[in-house]
């Protein structure tokens, strides 16, 4: 199935912005996130489709799933 990933901020580095993927069924959010080395700890936010969710997220054809990190500021 093809799923649309898209990373925000510090993520991008040395990765890319948006890109369509290929997962196979029952693929979770989880697995992108290790597949692109990225630690559940530095992660803020996952939306799907617009929509807040979970790592557990067992994702659909056509998703769009976005990935920001945490936010620091002063």
């Amino acid at each position: 199935m093809l799923v649309t990933v898209k990373l925000f901020a510090t993520f991008r580095n040395g990765r890319f912005m948006s890109e369509v993927r290929e997962y196979p069924p029952g693929t979770v959010v989880r697995h992108i996130l290790v597949e692109l080395e990225i630690p559940e700890k530095e992660l803020g936010a996952i939306f799907v489709n617009y929509r807040h969710a979970e790592t557990d997220y067992e994702l659909k054809e056509d998703d769009v799933v976005s990935i920001f990190p945490l936010v620091g500021g002063g």
